[in-house]
């Protein structure tokens, strides 16, 4: 079982290659913008100047804050790109192999249809995730030797402006949880899409969403409940995602007087909560919900006549 499930998974990073390549395109645009911005803030000589200067007087935290947040920005367009990527794999990979006819060839071969479906959830849920990781800890370190280069250009010193301060371990430690933690969040879609692609003849994309929009809109005009809507809503908004503390001074953050004390004491890592996470009852349920899309999935690929 596990030996197929390498197999099977090395199976779908040769026939999806958009799951390294997604990564690898905004990886090298990020950069390329990044490097754009540097050549056009070389015309402005004495502000430089004096941002150096400045940025050397100021205290770490203040340094450390400021880097947080430029890994923060990088970030965050890795994190839309795998959101996407995920909705379109999951949708593509068992509706492409009925299309294109491959599924007699796989099917000839000793690997259940569970393994099979299994192998693209394994997927969608861990190995997207990890590539993405690989991928933005090797931009955030790109980016952060090209900071180095324009800074040393321009008489300042990488060491103390750039590389003690930058909290990389503390962004790589949170962003690797979040990484791993998000689509288990949103697993019951992903078992959603997984089970319209074994499903449906055509337009998977459409068939997955129309439901999605239709059915609570239909809960909404004959019950006047919004259950499905805000049970929808809430695995789309990562803001309600159960992993972060709700010890988070947000008085604190407003109030410039407390400002410079919650700068100096910002550790993403320490808004991570993972007993809260797992004793979350909704996280549980969204993944029994995807174990039932998924055992529906396997049924339809099981006894679909491909011939």
């Amino acid at each position: 079982m596990i030996v197929n499930q390498f197999a099977l998974i090395r199976r779908e990073l040769w026939e999806h290659r958009s799951i390294y390549v997604t990564p690898g395109v905004v990886a090298l645009v990020m950069t390329l913008l990044i490097v754009t911005s540097y050549v056009a803030a070389s015309g402005f000589e004495g502000a430089l100047d004096l941002a150096i200067v400045g940025a050397s007087n100021v205290g770490d935290a203040e340094r450390r804050a400021a880097l947080m947040a430029f890994l923060g920005g990088l970030t965050m367009v890795f994190f839309i790109a795998l959101m996407i990527l995920t909705v379109f794999y999951t949708l593509d990979s068992l509706y492409a192999e009925r299309k294109d006819k491959s599924i007699l060839f796989w099917r000839s071969l000793p690997i259940t249809d569970a393994e099979t479906v299994v192998s693209k959830l394994l997927t969608a849920l861990v190995v997207i995730p990890l590539i993405t990781f690989v991928v933005i800890v090797a931009t955030h370190l790109v980016n952060l030797a090209l900071a180095s280069l324009f800074v040393r250009f321009k008489g300042g010193s990488p060491l103390h402006l750039i590389w003690s301060s930058a909290p990389i371990f503390d962004v790589w430690a949170t962003l690797l949880i979040v990484l791993i933690a998000a689509p288990i969040w949103i697993s019951p879609l992903v078992g959603w899409f997984l089970f319209v692609s074994a499903w449906t003849k055509r337009s998977p994309l459409l068939m997955a969403f129309l439901p999605l929009i239709v059915l609570p809109m239909l809960e909404f005009f004959v019950f006047r409940t919004t259950f499905l809507w805000q049970a929808i809503g809430s695995r789309t908004n990562f803001a309600n995602m159960p992993l972060f503390s709700s010890g988070i001074d947000v008085e604190a953050i407003i109030n410039e007087h407390k400002l410079g004390q919650v700068v100096q004491n910002i550790h993403l890592f320490n808004l991570i909560d993972l007993g809260k996470f797992f004793s979350s009852p909704s996280m549980w349920l969204g993944i029994v919900v995807c174990a039932l899309f998924t055992a529906a999935a396997i049924y339809v690929r099981r006894y679909r006549d491909e011939s």
